[in-house]
């Protein structure tokens, strides 16, 4: 048949008024005969509306008569882009095509408004479930085949070079891909690594070695419990997240070592960690950085995804307590915890914590310049953010 978008008439004045209700009855019922003979002239003339024309589709896919679906789901596109019963049908008819890439892409769309809608029909229910499990198993089956020719061009997973293997995964859908979102000051052209490799930071080896002697000064700090204090305060005169549960909470505290570039009592309290410490390259802007900090976080307590202030500085963990049941995502990959190992990761890239287990976790924190900048583009930056800071009444801290 000819293209209905291109060729349907548009309604005259004189052509009967459109009654949804007789096509509407058989579709409950499965009827798809009786959906092809009440919705198709009016479909044809141009009278009825997208919801009838994605019906008339999805029943002719049905009868099999896969070129009148195929035109009258065109034409329920044009109409509503988002109608998810078209969606399914340009989906199904696609596969049946072999361009499984392509159906694919209305898959996604089904599942990604599907799964948030409410008050979907008994059939959209099964579609969208239908479309996820479809969508899997696209994604499965593209993702074998492309390992498989690229196993023939010398790809060893686990062996060659992780930067592809991350680009993989998101062509095939395994990984979403995150990106830098600084909440105070992007600095242009830096790489979007959300962590670092360890050998980038030798330095880091002085700080592991000194694990014990650190957790022995954090467990002396810890018996006199007042050193710690709620990770994220209310800040009277400015906006809070009440909505929050961490907010005023000790369930992540800290005790800070330095705090907005200057040094704490409890520095003074600490000396083997900041001797670890002496060698790296702590970021210095006056009034915010450094910041170094034990950070608590017990039992149960989620840290929800966020991201941070200024993609200028990477911040590092060093595992202290760390029971099992401890994860930290960062865009798209999760690590746990394991005591004594550092690493380095882009705070502005999402980023999100969780302690499943049934004790304390505590973590040193600190930050440190990107190593990607020059000497003179950190005072440059410095001088920026004091000099941004000098014309702000409240100076908000670096979460």
């Amino acid at each position: 048949m000819s293209d209905p978008v291109s060729t349907s008439p548009s309604p005259s004045p004189s052509s009967p008024a459109f009654d949804p209700a007789p096509g509407r009855l058989a579709f409950q019922r499965g009827d798809w005969p009786g959906v092809r003979d009440a919705f198709t002239p009016a479909a044809v003339e141009g009278r009825a509306d997208a919801a009838a024309v994605a019906m008339l589709a999805w029943a002719c896919h049905r009868l099999g008569d896969d070129q009148a679906a195929d035109d009258f789901s065109v034409q329920a596109l044009a109409m509503d882009g988002a109608d998810l019963r078209v969606l399914l049908v340009r989906g199904d008819l696609l596969t049946a095509r072999g361009a499984k890439r392509e159906a694919n892409l209305y898959y996604r769309a089904v599942v990604a408004r599907g799964e948030s809608a409410s008050g979907l029909s008994p059939d959209l229910v099964e579609g969208v479930a239908r479309a996820r499990a479809i969508q899997m198993r696209l994604v499965s089956a593209m993702s074998d085949h492309l390992r498989e020719e690229l196993r023939r061009s010398g790809y060893v997973e686990g062996r060659s070079s992780a930067r592809f293997t991350h680009a993989l995964d998101i062509a095939t859908g395994r990984r979403q891909p995150y990106f830098q979102q600084p909440q105070a000051f992007f600095f242009p052209e830096l790489p979007n690594t959300q962590f670092f490799p360890r050998d980038m930071f030798p330095w880091l080896d002085r700080v592991e070695a000194a694990t014990d002697d650190m957790t022995r000064e954090l467990e002396a700090v810890l018996a006199e419990d007042a050193g710690f204090s709620p990770y994220l305060q209310t800040v009277p005169n400015l906006p809070s997240r009440t909505d929050y549960p961490l907010v005023d909470s000790m369930d992540w505290s800290t005790c800070f070592l330095w705090k907005d570039g200057a040094e704490t009592p409890n520095a003074a309290r600490c000396p083997q960690t900041m001797a670890a410490l002496s060698d790296a390259p702590l970021c210095r802007v006056s009034a915010r950085s450094p910041q170094v900090m034990f950070s608590q976080l017990k039992a149960g307590a989620h840290i929800l995804p966020h991201t941070g202030f200024v993609n200028t500085r990477l911040i590092c963990h060093v595992p202290l307590i760390v029971p099992q049941g401890c994860n930290f995502r960062v865009g798209n990959e999760v690590r746990s915890w394991e005591r004594g190992k550092a690493w380095v990761f882009d705070d502005t890239i999402e980023h999100e914590a969780i302690n499943t287990s049934r004790q304390t976790r505590v973590v040193l924190i600190f930050d440190i310049w990107r190593p990607e900048l020059t000497e003179e583009e950190r005072v440059l930056v410095g001088a920026l953010l004091e000099t941004l800071d000098a014309y702000s009444p409240t100076i908000r801290t670096w979460e």
